[in-house]
């Protein structure tokens, strides 16, 4: 078990990485509370429901639960969830335990952060991609317009990471999440950047190679969530490959393409641009083979260019109307770039035509 401290001008929580968490999930618990409410999808409570009820011990213990996969992320099932703990009569010192993915993850601590004005909540991710969203504070839900346009800064009271819960995951779920843990290292060093190229999706990964890379990338943005909490500065570098990405994923039609599918084109694309702005060899065609290699679709086909610069122009980043991008002067140098639309055109069709 290992154990990653967050400590911010403003808060403090624990994130524990380890096997067999959520049977012990009450020694994680900070407060003795009476009331909890589990939110989860139904493929993860199906799976987990019981055995993080029986870790919770005696006491009184309700779930919500809403349709697997990004689309759930709505006004309609937030709006359902305050009303199931209003029905529950949660208080002001209840908990609500968010038990899933990115999706849970954001939307139940969403709930938590509005519900009577904010209650705690706690996530237990059962994803590899959750170990980038569960972390930080972030909650949000979609809004037709553009990805967690809805949502607030609310940390975790604990974050509790079970590594168990990754060992059923499709391949495609392994895919999606270790997208984010190739961005941390892309934007943190060299030699976490080789590690995550030499790693291979396509076999069985081992829990200590799993664990040890779950950490490391936690450890980035918690370096970087500690000194911009609030993203007033260096916090939108965890937004590499997600300018492009978010807008892919909302013109795909949210749960056609996954959250990480999605960001490995925009990261691909960001390494694309970086070079054309700083005149630096960037490893374009060393990700692109990775991509490859684990199945990653790598192509934009299908895609109206004009559509997605208006999808960007939505990203929180942009200023003014102007696309802001995070892209690398390094790997582990990254800075954020305001690009003019008719470069950023140019850039994406050239990058149509290489990628497919």
């Amino acid at each position: 078990m290992e154990t990653v401290s967050i400590r911010t001008s403003t808060n403090q929580y624990d994130v524990v990485v380890g096997n067999g968490l959520i049977e012990q999930i009450s020694n994680f618990l900070p407060k003795d509370y009476s009331n909890i409410l589990v939110i989860s999808d139904e493929t993860v409570y199906e799976q987990y429901g019981e055995r993080i009820k029986n870790g919770l011990g005696n006491r009184k213990i309700a779930h919500s639960i809403v349709p697997a996969g990004e689309a759930s992320k709505n006004i309609n099932n937030y709006y359902k969830l305050l009303t199931n703990a209003l029905n529950q009569e949660l208080d002001r010192k209840a908990l609500i335990i968010a038990l899933g993915g990115g999706m849970i993850g954001d939307l139940a601590g969403f709930v938590a952060s509005t519900y009577m004005r904010g209650i705690d909540f706690i996530q237990v991710p059962t994803t590899i991609l959750a170990h980038d969203s569960s972390v930080g504070g972030k909650v949000a839900i979609n809004h037709e317009k553009g990805k967690n346009m809805i949502g607030s800064f609310y940390p975790p009271t604990a974050v509790i990471y079970d590594i168990n819960t990754l060992r059923t995951l499709p391949q495609r779920e392994i895919r999606s999440g270790y997208a984010e843990i190739m961005k941390h290292g892309l934007i943190s060093s060299h030699s976490f950047f080789e590690e995550c190229l030499n790693t291979d999706l396509t076999n069985t990964l081992s829990d200590q190679t799993l664990k040890d890379q779950l950490v490391k990338g936690i450890k980035v943005k918690a370096d970087i969530v500690q000194r911009d909490e609030k993203e007033s500065n260096i916090r939108k570098f965890l937004n590499f490959g997600h300018t492009l990405g978010h807008a892919i994923e909302a013109e795909a039609g949210y749960g056609n393409m996954t959250h990480g599918e999605a960001v490995a084109i925009g990261m691909l694309f960001a390494l694309q641009l970086s070079e054309t702005i700083y005149h630096k060899p960037m490893p374009f065609d060393s990700l692109y083979e990775w991509m490859k290699r684990n199945k990653y679709p790598v192509h934009v086909k299908g895609f109206e260019m004009s559509r997605l610069i208006k999808r960007m122009k939505m990203d929180k980043k942009a200023e003014n109307a102007n696309i802001q991008m995070v892209l690398l002067q390094d790997i582990g140098k990254p800075s954020v770039y305001t690009i003019d639309d008719n470069v950023l055109l140019t850039q994406l069709k050239k990058f149509a035509e290489k990628v497919g």
